[in-house]
């Protein structure tokens, strides 16, 4: 059995959704967790289901970990002290990490001990940060292999031990050529590096064009966690651009976050109510399609934030585009390999709203060019970003793997 181990379990939509296609590949997974996830993105019964059968790690008390770690030695013999030794002195990013990994480690013999008697093949970490520390050691003391799936926050603003996971990882899926390049600069080798992007099932979604009354302002859509990676700020100066432009528009950001309440004062302070709409309130994944079938154009303006987080490629662009709209983003990671500019969508510099309002002009008053993208953006998504095939880089390594023991 593959254990697939995550920050928060299907609260990561993500989750849910690889998950999906890697059981119906017949790929026998339990899913585990270091937290329960405070909401999750879906109303279906195979997803609650997931849930309920997963495997939490958190809460867990300092002196169960200490217990844990004290035993140890005669639990997992040679390999514990293997991890101890690279805990102590692998190399890390700062003085703070070595600290960390010292309590992974403690977490990763509390959980591995509860693993010992059971089916376990092959340990994969989707996100890299905490939860792939105690699936890399976890695997280690449990003499299984381990590979990882990184995204943009485990790899940039949380990063913790990187060149020692890369090392101890059999393979690693790349969910990007940004990424590939990343690692391969991060001392991984060719071979463990496997592109699987992370897709959507493109069955869900179906273009529906939206017929326009005389008059009817265009409806530009966005949607995400409302944080600071997302560029909503950017968005609502775009907009503001817009309305000095004379465009006949209206916007609606679909979102919950910590970022809400700055973002409606921004809306205020440009006196933008009358055009943008800050919903307030997640999407829901089975929602998703109504949502995109309400716009003319879908826009996501990520930014690399102060804090170093930054989307890896976000889904929901991908979902929008399953919908038949014209989308428009910025140059930033993973987003390039799937809009193309001026080919599969417009992208425009990250944090510049003078251009991404040019670009939404522009889409807005050329309806031969929106619908040229949107086709164009469509069959590239399917093409190359479908859940059915998209994943098969990552099946075919669980099969080896499954094979092997």
């Amino acid at each position: 059995m593959i254990h697939y181990m995550t920050p928060k379990g299907v609260g990561d939509a993500w989750v849910g959704n690889e998950l999906r296609i890697v059981r119906k590949a017949g790929i026998p997974v339990m899913l585990h967790a270091l937290n329960r996830p405070g909401q999750t993105y879906f109303s279906s019964d195979d997803i609650a289901a997931l849930e309920q059968d997963s495997r939490y790690i958190y809460p867990v008390s300092k002196a169960a970990v200490l217990a844990a770690f004290i035993a140890a030695p005669g639990r997992f013999g040679a390999p514990f002290f293997a991890a101890l030794g690279e805990a102590l002195v692998g190399p890390r990013e700062n003085l703070r990490n070595r600290a960390v990994a010292l309590w992974h480690l403690g977490v990763a013999c509390h959980w591995a001990a509860g693993l010992r008697d059971q089916d376990v093949r092959h340990i994969h970490s989707q996100w890299i940060h905490a939860a792939g520390s105690v699936a890399m050691y976890g695997a280690w003391l449990l003499n299984r292999s381990f590979s990882f799936t990184g995204h943009a926050a485990d790899l940039f603003r949380e990063r913790v031990a990187l060149r020692s996971k890369i090392a101890r990882a059999e393979f690693i899926i790349c969910i990007s050529e940004f990424h590939r390049q990343f690692y391969l600069d991060n001392g991984a080798r060719p071979d463990q590096l496997h592109i699987a992007y992370c897709g959507i099932d493109t069955t869900h979604f179906s273009p529906v064009l939206r017929s326009h009354a005389e008059g009817e302002p265009v409806h530009i859509l966005s949607s995400g966690r409302l944080v600071a990676k997302k560029g909503f700020p950017v968005l609502i100066e775009a907009c503001g651009i817009l309305r000095e432009r004379g465009l006949n528009f209206r916007c609606t950001i679909a979102g919950s976050g910590p970022d809400e309440a700055a973002l409606r004062a921004q809306i205020r302070a440009a006196d933008l109510e009358g055009h943008i709409t800050l919903t307030g309130e997640a999407l829901k994944q089975e929602d998703i399609p109504t949502f995109m079938r309400s716009g003319d154009i879908y826009t996501l303006p990520c930014i690399w934030a102060e804090d170093n987080d930054v989307d890896g490629l976000p889904q929901m662009l991908m979902e929008a585009m399953a919908c038949g709209l014209p989308a428009v983003s910025t140059r930033l990671v993973g987003i390039p390999d799937l809009i193309r500019d001026g080919e599969t969508g417009l992208l425009v510099p990250p944090e510049d709203a003078e251009a991404l309002a040019e670009a939404l002009h522009r889409m807005a008053g050329d309806e031969a060019l929106a619908k040229t993208l949107a086709e164009a953006g469509r069959r590239h998504l399917i093409d190359r970003f479908d859940l059915d095939t998209c994943l098969d880089a990552l099946i075919d390594q669980y099969r080896k793997r499954l094979d092997a023991t």
